[in-house]
This record gives structure tokens, C-alpha cells and sequence, in this order.
């Protein structure tokens, strides 16, 4: 029986909700009688002088005793839980932030002091996602002016670990996303540490694309480092390749993103504070922030670009990080993999000099390097391609890279997949566009990122003629169902090729 009336035994389920704070409790425990307590009800969980808000679900069947309850595994994380620890349950305080949320919601400016106490609380797990949701829709459009995007991003830093780093420029770059294999990352680290600036590079993980950065290294390098091991890979090689979340930087992001996705609601001012956010709290310096504009891809016009490039510098100049942008083009894919391991293939290609390496990745990649390297002082302006291809070249950059996976615990070979099926043209003609969004979800379909060497081959590229029943890409997945229920999306109609008929 539970020691006290408020009282119940953890017990360990491995449910994953990524990072909602959920509690699983029985119908008929004595709780949920005695405080009247239903499912979506926000109980105040504490243990250890540890305490979260999670939101409850209900089990009716006897996978959980009456006296057991069950957390999902953000909630078990939070609270530093083990199996058959008692947690304390009981209603919750009243959150005075979520009167600041509402007020938000009603179009009020809301003060620094006002929107750090909102982040503090979404990151310690006090709003449940419907909470989440409001902040996110009150924040979209022009829901936040100029001083509260720089407010949200320097609470957002502070909601997480800095770190601090022994150099007077310690360089990064972001992509804005929305683009399918644009793996550059991996290529400009080796490059700009080969020549000795400090790049300690923190990524993400794909939340609904079929690969972020984290992901495609992952396949080639461990990249769960924490900040000691970060510190030491960093110290040896002047740079790394690891995973953000590892390391604890700009936490809140993580949780507004996965709602925003849901919603798929895109705010300007909260992609300034989420980029920014993350490079500050990295240490960063000087940071070459690549925006590809396309009809398919997350900025869709010049305009747009032009006043999130405003945004970020101007934000980026307020909290003392040099930023500076780059505009690209994001009409179709980059390289030639979609998934993990097929873009781990392009980067090692570029890296090694091949000749059938992938000509844009290797370009878009030479560029952002170039502009990286010209932040160093040693560097004339209008210098730095030119240093960039020497580095690529002489394959110093391809033994760096070499270096730093051995750095963080051994290079990997990446996996290929045991399904593949070539989908065709159905006529003649020329391809006009490609649609970068449908693309990516087939990718997904067939598994990426989870299944490592799944995801899509692109065989083609716009502006190209192909043939009747001429290769267009390769699917790739690890199973029979997942190749099956991507090729199901493409009878269903969703063309991702816009051709113009010879």
C-alpha cells in the first residue's frame, strides 16, 4: 500500500511522449477517487524536493497496481525518478504565468520579467501542451513586437546551460531548414577547424524531417556528448559534431517546436528566438545563418528572407552575437541522399574528393565556409573560397573530419538499406520543380530518421529532360511495410515532380 494518502509507488512503463510531462495513474486508485481527478487533469507531482505539473491519463486494466502510477519518460527524466520511489500527488497552485499567457493571447505586450516567467515554467514542465499551444498561436503573425523576440531569446539562453569557450571568435552556422538533404554542416566544421577556428557544433535532431543534422552524424560518430566529453573533443580538434540536447541548450526550444510542428504554425519571431537562442547558448561568437528561399521550402519568397534577415541580425546584434546571412537557393533538395545515411554518403563523397560527389552540396557547403573562415582576422576579405577548396582539396578537411569522429568515439560505417525501389518517369518532358515538402515525406514514410538507412535517392534533378520510364529516384527503407507505405503515397497522387511534357 502507498505510505500516505496522497501517496503512490513509481513503477517504470518506458513510455515515451518526447517532451510532454504525462502521469499514468488507475481509475480506481484512491486518489483519483478522493481528489476527483480525470483524465487531461493537471496533478502536481513531486519527489525529492522535485516537482513537475504532468498531465494525467488513465489506465482501466491491471498493468498498473491500485497503489502505482507511472510516468512517461520526459515526466521519469524531470524528476530524477527510479523504480519504486513514492511520489507525492496533489492539485496544483494556480501558474501566475499563464494570466501573462493570456494576457498575450489578447494581443497585450508583455515585459521581460513577464515572458522569462512564462519560459522558466514551459521548461520546468509546468504547461501542459494545450498551454503550450496558446502561448505558440498568441506569439504567430505579428504577435510579438521587436523587444519581446529579443526578451523571448535571451530567456530561452537562460532556461538552459551556456557554455563559455577560451577564444575571442568562436564561429557557427544554421541553416533555417526546409530544405531536403542540405547536409552542409558536416563539410564546413572539418573545413573552417582544419584552418584553426573553434567550431563546437551543436545540432538537432529531425522533429518531422527525415534527418537533421545530429541524425546524419550520428550514422558516422556517436554524438551524445555531454559538455565534459563536448569540452574535451573540442579542446583536442578545435571543433565537433554533436547533438544540442545532449548538452542541455535553449531546452524550451525543443518543447516549442514539437508543438509548433503539430500546429504547423511557423512564427517568425520565435525561429529568430529558436535559432538565436541555441547559438548563444552554445558560446557562439560569429554565426553565418544560410536562408534558401523557395516556393517549397520554409522561407518562400525574397521579402520574407529580407525581413527574417533583419530580424536576425538585429536581435543577434542586441545580445552580442555577430550575425551575418546568406541567401541560397531552396528550390529543390540538396545532394543527392534524403535520410540519415544516404546524406552521410554525399558528405563523405565531398570530403573525399570523389568524382561522383554531389556538385551543389559541395558548392552551398564551399560558400557558407568561405564566409565562415572570412570572420577570422587572418583572413582578407574575398580570401576565403579560395582557402575553403585548398582545405577540401588536399583532403585536410576529409582528416579532420576523420579526427573528430575518432574524437568522439569512433568513426562508423554508415547502413544500407535491405529494401530499394526506383520510381520512374510516366512521360517525357522536362522537370520545372521539384516539391521539396513531399519529397521529405516520402522519405519519412519509408522511416528516416528512426531507421538510419532508409529515405529517397534523388536520380534527377530540375530543369533537366527525362525520358519515359527514366529513373527519377530510389526509395530506401528497412522493412517491406515501410517501403510499401511510401510507395502507397505516391499512388495516391502526390506528385513530387512538376514536369513540362516534350
Amino acid at each position: 500500500m502507498a505510505e500516505n494518502h496522497n501517496t503512490l509507488r513509481l513503477k517504470h512503463l518506458g513510455i515515451d511522449t518526447y517532451k510532454e510531462a504525462v502521469i499514468y495513474m488507475r481509475k480506481d486508485c484512491h486518489i483519483c477517487r478522493s481528489e476527483g481527478f480525470e483524465a487531461q487533469a493537471r496533478v502536481l507531482v513531486s519527489l525529492n524536493n522535485r516537482h513537475i505539473l504532468a498531465t494525467l491519463n488513465i489506465f482501466e486494466n491491471t498493468l498498473l497496481a491500485p497503489n502505482e502510477a507511472t510516468l512517461s519518460n520526459y515526466a521519469w527524466d524531470l524528476l530524477q525518478a527510479q523504480p519504486g520511489d513514492i511520489i507525492q500527488l496533489s492539485h496544483p497552485q494556480p501558474l501566475l504565468s499563464l494570466s501573462y499567457m493570456r494576457a498575450k493571447v489578447y494581443g497585450n505586450t508583455l515585459n521581460k520579467d513577464e515572458i522569462s516567467n512564462i519560459i522558466t515554467d514551459i521548461t520546468q514542465g509546468y504547461y501542459s501542451d494545450i498551454e503550450v499551444a496558446a502561448f505558440l498561436a498568441a506569439c504567430t503573425g505579428k504577435g510579438l513586437n521587436p523587444a519581446e523576440i529579443i526578451d523571448l531569446t535571451q530567456a530561452m539562453v537562460e532556461a538552459g546551460t551556456r557554455l563559455h569557450w577560451n577564444a575571442a571568435v568562436v564561429v557557427d552556422k544554421h541553416c533555417v531548414g526546409g530544405l531536403p538533404g542540405n547536409r552542409t554542416s558536416l563539410i564546413v566544421v572539418p573545413i573552417v577547424t582544419a584552418f584553426g577556428l573553434m567550431m563546437p557544433k551543436t545540432s538537432s535532431r529531425a522533429i518531422t524531417s527525415p534527418a537533421g543534422t545530429a541524425d546524419t552524424m550520428e550514422v558516422l560518430a556517436p554524438v551524445n556528448l555531454d559538455v565534459a566529453s563536448m569540452r574535451k573533443v573540442v579542446a583536442q580538434e578545435n571543433g565537433c559534431i554533436i547533438w544540442g540536447g545532449a548538452v542541455s541548450l535553449s531546452p524550451t526550444d525543443d518543447i516549442l517546436i514539437r508543438i509548433e510542428n503539430a500546429l504547423d504554425i511557423d512564427s517568425e519571431g520565435q525561429l529568430v528566438a529558436s535559432v538565436l537562442s541555441k547559438k548563444i547558448a552554445a558560446g557562439s561568437t560569429h554565426v553565418i545563418i544560410d536562408i534558401p528561399i523557395g516556393k517549397t521550402a520554409k522561407v518562400r519568397d525574397q521579402a520574407a528572407a529580407e525581413q527574417l534577415k533583419n530580424q536576425l541580425i538585429t536581435v543577434g546584434k542586441k545580445l552580442g552575437i555577430n550575425i551575418c546571412t546568406l541567401f541560397t537557393d531552396g528550390s529543390q533538395p540538396i545532394g543527392n541522399g534524403i535520410g540519415p545515411a544516404l546524406e552521410a554518403h554525399d558528405v563523405l563523397a565531398v570530403l573525399q574528393n570523389k568524382t561522383n560527389a554531389p556538385a551543389d552540396l559541395k558548392e552551398r557547403a564551399l560558400l557558407i565556409a568561405s564566409e565562415v573562415l572570412e570572420f577570422s582576422q587572418q583572413i582578407k576579405p574575398g580570401t576565403g573560397r579560395q582557402l575553403a577548396e585548398q582545405l577540401l582539396a588536399s583532403g585536410k578537411a576529409w582528416q579532420k573530419f576523420q579526427a573528430i569522429c575518432e574524437a568522439q568515439g569512433g568513426m562508423r560505417t554508415p547502413p544500407k538499406a535491405t529494401f530499394t525501389h526506383i520510381v520512374t518517369a510516366k512521360q517525357a518532358g522536362k522537370i520545372t520543380a521539384i516539391n521539396n515538402r513531399r519529397l521529405a515525406k516520402i522519405a519519412k514514410l519509408a522511416g528516416a530518421p528512426q531507421a538510419k538507412a532508409a529515405g529517397v535517392e534523388l536520380l534527377i534533378k530540375a530543369d533537366v529532360v527525362v525520358e519515359k520510364q527514366q529513373p527519377l529516384f530510389t526509395i530506401h527503407a528497412e522493412t517491406r511495410g515501410e517501403l510499401a507505405y511510401a510507395l502507397s503515397y505516391i499512388e495516391q497522387g502526390n506528385h513530387i515532380f512538376v514536369m513540362e511534357p516534350s
